[in-house]
């Protein structure tokens, strides 16, 4: 059973940044493609960015394009989410997820067409000055 452990969140200005990490154990993360969520207060959850089990292919909300990297390190089992020019619209709890590779792609992974296997329990990113 993978588990998943995100931290890294907090609160920072208008342009700063955060890097996010996922920690999974349980398991290897080497048979699973990951993604990153996001849900707002009223809001419904948002894919942001998922990327494939060998970090080849990865896709972005197109919100965060250009400011956020994702990535993985399969040795260290986590995936990381850096993000930079973060703004009051980003806010909210970021959730790592995990999918086992032959399940989906990652598009319709982040985009909602199919639901992750496995759930963080989320890291609380607040943008504000």
């Amino acid at each position: 059973q993978l588990q998943l452990v995100e931290s890294g969140g907090g609160l920072v200005q208008p342009g700063g940044s955060l890097r996010l990490s996922c920690v999974a154990s349980g398991s290897t993360i080497d048979f699973y493609n990951i993604g990153w969520f996001r849900q707002a207060p009223g809001v419904e959850r948002e894919g942001v960015s998922c990327i494939s089990r060998n970090g080849g292919m990865t896709t972005y909300a197109d919100s965060v394009k250009g400011r956020f990297t994702i990535s993985r390190d399969n040795v260290k089992n986590t995936v990381y989410l850096q993000m930079n020019s973060l703004t009051p619209e980003d806010t909210a709890v970021y959730y790592c997820a995990a999918v086992s590779f032959g399940l989906t792609t990652i598009q319709d992974l982040c985009g909602g067409r199919f639901r992750a296997s496995y759930w963080g329990q989320g890291t609380q990113v607040t943008v504000s000055s």
